[in-house]
């Protein structure tokens, strides 16, 4: 596994003069749920019926979504470590990148860079957001401000430090005698395979997982994908948290710990896709299961920002990687 490398970036300073937090937006009441998922869907091949049936998701948390709370902590921990000042826009919902720019803009921001709260690459997750900031950009005209985009971090040793410490805390909740026999499950947001194909998305998240796994001490770990949303003719990345859970009863096993190193932080994909249905089947299969924090928060991730807000400007991603895929299809990861 090649470690997140400063050769990655140019080297020399960047007078940035702005942080801008770029992420994917989510509803705060109920009334915001089909509206936000109106703006997820629009131009997508999804039926009404799913996108009714993913917002009785939100409803059961009462239409609210962690990954806008995280944001904002996320910024209230960036304040401790630099003295820039901090903007937020997201895709799907407020606040919305376009206004975000034009404030940026109205307050004299002439350079800025953008940190997106996903650590792997793939359209959805990488390359679309640079197509947001263009778009934003263009919409606020020559008065935006330069943005640039920080890389997937996937691979710093520091996110690795961060899952490993999750993952650490949650293999402490399984006894010391049953504990070495425990399998270890990571998940992320599965993707269509002519996404993944057209990107360094799974074979990241492999490199991931193995680094998080030594990191723990603990050998016995799968990879696994979660929250797969496409019609069903489609393929996507397999197998299924769900199915796998049931491999794992069958050949077994009576401990599992899940740990969704796909997420920077808490989306409501985690929460409900394995806090409440993955739970139930494992409880439903009589396995012991303990789901590990996501990297959020973690000490280790806010030095990681740190360090990359510091450092020089990062090298762009190729004009040409992660291209979307042929078809669009059902809400793209984080």
């Amino acid at each position: 596994m090649v470690l997140y490398s400063s050769a990655l970036r140019h080297h020399r300073e960047v007078p940035y003069d702005a942080i801008l937090i770029v992420s994917f937006g989510g509803p705060e009441r109920s009334e915001d749920v089909i509206p936000f998922l109106e703006n997820v869907l629009r131009g997508r091949n999804v039926p009404r019926e799913r996108l009714l049936a993913v917002a009785e998701h939100y409803y059961h948390f009462g239409g609210r979504t962690p990954i806008n709370d995280y944001c904002r902590g996320l910024i209230e921990a960036l304040h401790t470590v630099t003295p820039l000042p901090i903007y937020w826009g997201n895709r799907n919902w407020h606040p919305m990148l376009t206004d975000t720019v034009r404030q940026m803009a109205a307050d004299g921001i002439r350079h800025a860079l953008a940190i997106a709260t996903s650590a792997y690459s793939s359209y959805s997750s990488c390359r679309q957001y640079l197509e947001d900031i263009a778009a934003a950009r263009r919409a606020v005209g020559a008065t935006a401000p330069e943005i640039v985009k920080l890389p997937p971090f996937w691979n710093h040793p520091l996110f690795i430090e961060a899952n490993a410490s999750r993952v650490s805390d949650a293999l402490g909740q399984i006894p010391e005698e049953r504990r070495s026999d425990a399998r270890l499950v990571f998940t992320a947001h599965s993707i269509p395979l002519s996404m993944a194909a057209t990107s360094g998305y799974e074979e990241q998240l492999v490199n991931t997982a193995r680094a998080v796994a030594a990191s723990a001490g603990h050998e016995e770990w799968d990879l696994v994908w979660q929250s797969r949303s496409g019609p069903p003719g489609q393929p996507w990345l397999e197998p299924d948290i769900l199915e796998h859970l049931r491999k794992l009863s069958e050949n077994g096993a009576t401990d599992v710990v899940i740990s969704p190193i796909g997420f920077l932080s808490d989306h409501m994909e985690v929460l409900y896709d394995l806090d409440v249905e993955a739970k139930a089947l494992a409880e439903q299969l009589g396995l012991h299961f303990v789901r590990a924090g996501s990297a959020g928060l973690h000490p280790a991730i806010i030095r990681m920002f740190a360090e990359l807000i510091a450092g020089p400007e990062p090298l762009p991603c190729a004009p040409d990687c992660c291209p979307p895929p042929l078809r669009p299809s059902g809400p793209p990861p984080r």
